[in-house]
């Protein structure tokens, strides 16, 4: 069942997510959260959905999904420091986000770069490569 966000030790989840820096705007928090990458408990809620400390918070960002307790409401959007005391990340979910970090970064140093500006016929070959005549 729902719980409004108006009830008193309560927050709107996509005001939450935005205060602890899960989300770079509350636009694309309350985006997330309709869209259905947002869970409270394992329940899929709406933007004005409360959270209230003890929550189980599981958000998808890409293909990696995060899951964290609540900790604490922070009244405003402070510095990064503060807001990883708002939540309690699980230790599946830091593993999982290690491992991703960890094969971004292989997959960054085989990625094919090119030594220098590209030439005529290369810019010919990319623009045809991206569609552009």
């Amino acid at each position: 069942m729902s719980e409004p966000a108006s009830r008193p030790g309560a927050a709107r989840i996509d005001r939450w997510l935005f205060a602890v820096r899960l989300a770079a705007s509350r636009t694309l928090a309350a985006e997330a959260v309709n869209g259905g990458r947002v869970h409270i408990n394992g329940l899929r809620v709406k933007a004005a959905h409360g959270v209230r400390p003890g929550d189980r918070i599981t958000f998808q960002r890409g293909t990696l999904e995060f899951e964290c307790t609540v900790l604490a409401l922070p009244p405003r959007r402070g510095p990064a420091r503060e807001a990883l005391q708002c939540y309690l990340e699980s230790a599946d979910s830091l593993a999982r986000r290690e491992a991703f970090a960890r094969n971004m970064k292989l997959a960054a140093a085989l990625a094919p770069r090119p030594q220098g500006r590209p030439d005529k016929h290369e810019r010919a070959r990319l623009r045809r490569l991206r569609g552009r005549i």
